[in-house]
């Protein structure tokens, strides 16, 4: 997942505490396995191998959902958030602190298009060549969410997930209290920015402090509009607090996407939320 992850549970022995844990460390290792942009031998590396020939690829039940909420989040974000526009990190790349040329990204937003992808009967297929597409929005939320429900099938009813910051709530303490999570403050990384007691669903953050690069004085984040291939600058980090963690994950990042309107955007949905403008 590329950062670090914890579990916190109750169980009434630590032995089966272990085991569940480690039932629940081999689903995360499962997810990142196959979905992870950074592995040659990934489900999704195989999947852009054939995004770049243009071509299809038979694809599993779990796939095809997380293609679907995809679909969702793009239509929802009126196009903004795009899981083909993780191509623009060959123009982008935030630990060289140089800034990439315009013609390099204008070509590269000609390989991005939500519209050029489509799925049935198991088959996922490109219309288009030299494209590919990235889960790093979603799975590492969906992760933290199915981490909980196999702690909650397991039996265990008080616990936390967290995912590089992104939470999921199993149950409250066993005594009815909440837990504490902290949010990170977007400009100094020794500081909380919020502190929030959650009993039940889940947190998650988005925002232009984890990778980024400041050139001139002017700050350049890892979130990308993938309608003009440049870096949001209006806010700094959204958090939300939603039932779901893949929910709140999403969330914040299409908040970011829609910048100026993204406030009032999650203000429509009704969800908890808070945000640091630039």
């Amino acid at each position: 997942m590329g950062c670090p992850c914890e579990l916190q549970l109750y169980a009434q022995t630590p032995e089966l505490a272990q085991q569940i844990a480690q039932r629940v460390m081999a689903d995360v290792y499962r997810l990142e396995h196959k979905y992870s942009r950074y592995r040659a031998d990934s489900f999704l590396a195989k999947i852009n191998q054939v995004a770049a020939l243009g071509g299809s690829i038979s694809i599993d039940e779990e796939t095809a959902s997380l293609l679907n909420y995809a679909q969702t989040c793009y239509e929802l974000s009126d196009g903004l958030f795009d899981i083909t526009s993780g191509i623009l990190r060959r123009a982008w790349r935030f630990d060289t602190n140089i800034l990439p040329d315009d013609k390099t990204i204008q070509t590269l937003l000609k390989k991005i298009g939500w519209q050029h992808i489509y799925w049935e009967n198991s088959t996922l297929s490109f219309s288009q060549a030299d494209m590919e597409i990235d889960f790093g929005g979603i799975v590492k939320e969906y992760a933290a969410d199915r981490a909980a429900t196999l702690c909650l099938e397991a039996g265990v009813l008080h616990g936390i997930v967290n995912l590089g910051g992104d939470i999921k709530i199993i149950g409250a303490h066993p005594d009815g209290s909440a837990w504490r999570v902290g949010i990170q403050h977007p400009r100094d990384k020794s500081k909380v920015w919020k502190t929030l007691k959650l009993k039940t669903g889940a947190l998650a953050s988005s925002g232009d402090y984890e990778r980024c690069m400041v050139i001139d004085g002017v700050r350049y984040g890892h979130i990308l509009n993938p309608k003009n291939g440049y870096p949001v600058r209006h806010l700094a980090a959204v958090s939300v607090v939603a039932d779901l963690c893949v929910v709140a994950g999403s969330a914040a990042t299409i908040a970011m996407l829609k910048e100026k309107n993204g406030e009032k955007w999650l203000k429509s949905l009704g969800l908890q939320h808070y945000t640091f403008k630039n």
